[in-house]
Order: structure tokens, then C-alpha cells, then sequence
């Protein structure tokens, strides 16, 4: 078995749900029929939209799972989920219904076109490292090696995260 980490979040409702928080939820249940099992889940957190935007905010966590599959088959899946929810990929930093991020799928390092480990933005995000540490303090970079206190610490203050109530 492979272990993971996945980003999730939303700042839009999918169709059927009364937040986005609850189909954050159910898309983490959605992700054992894909043969992607959950282990841990990390706090919510509500964070403003980067780049900053008019936009609503935010609902983002990171789990940690499991699976028997390989990294490409993995990405896969959590574009079938995020598309069983609604969500329709267009411009880049759009409002959504839900975001599956690969972040890193036990460590490997992979940089083509169709999949890129370690999530290549992970490092600058403060709504990926803060959920993350939660769930693997002593975590580093699989490429720069930089531990993740020290990711956070270089993270530019105008990124505002707040843990979700």
C-alpha cells in the first residue's frame, strides 16, 4: 500500500449538499469506491482565495490515505469524484465546487505533463502546509527537502487562513 496526501476544499455547494463542507465530506466517502482509503483527516480551515479575489472563501483540509494503485491511477480517481460533484475544470483559480489535489503520493518525484509530484504549487500554499503539518509534522519537500515549519515560515503573510468553526 502506497501512502498520500490529498488537498480538498471548496468555496461553492455541489448540487444535492447544504455546504461545502458537506460535500467536501461526502467526496472523502466517494474516494473508498475509487479504491483510495481514508486514514486521517486534518482540521477545516476557511482561507481566502489565492491569487486574492472577490471570491468566496474557502473550505480546505488535507487527508491522509491509502492505496493499492499507482500515482496516475490515483489523480484519476480524484478527477472522477471532483467531476461526480460538478465540478467543471475552466479557468485556472475558478470558484469550484470541490479541489482533489495529489500532493504527494509517498514521495515520489514525477514532473510530466499529465502528473507532476510533488504538487508543484504545495510548497507556497498556506491551505495545503498548515492542515498537512497537522497530520505529518516531521513531513519535508520530496524535492528541496525543506522541512514543513520551514515551508510555513516562508510563506507570504498576505495568505489569510483561519481554522474553520
Amino acid at each position: 500500500m502506497s501512502y498520500l496526501f490529498i488537498g480538498l476544499g471548496a468555496n461553492l455547494t455541489p448540487s444535492g449538499y447544504s455546504t461545502p463542507r458537506e460535500g467536501c465530506e461526502a467526496a472523502l466517502v466517494a474516494l473508498q469506491e475509487e479504491g483510495v482509503f481514508l486514514e486521517q483527516i486534518s482540521n477545516w480551515y476557511e482561507t481566502a482565495p489565492v491569487p486574492i479575489s472577490d471570491q468566496p472563501w474557502y473550505l480546505n483540509a488535507v487527508a491522509l490515505a491509502t492505496t493499492s494503485g499507482d500515482a496516475p491511477m490515483t489523480l484519476a480517481a480524484l478527477h472522477r469524484i471532483e467531476l461526480r460533484f460538478g465540478r467543471v475544470r475552466g479557468i485556472r483559480n475558478e470558484a469550484r465546487v470541490l479541489d482533489m489535489d495529489l500532493l504527494d503520493f509517498d514521495g515520489q518525484r514525477k514532473q510530466n505533463p499529465s502528473l507532476m509530484l510533488p504538487h508543484p504549487r504545495m510548497h507556497k500554499r498556506a491551505f495545503v502546509l498548515l492542515p498537512l503539518r497537522e497530520l505529518s509534522p516531521n513531513w519535508c519537500h520530496p524535492v528541496s527537502g525543506i522541512s514543513i515549519d520551514d515551508l510555513i515560515a516562508k510563506l507570504p503573510s498576505c495568505q489569510k487562513i483561519r481554522l474553520a468553526v
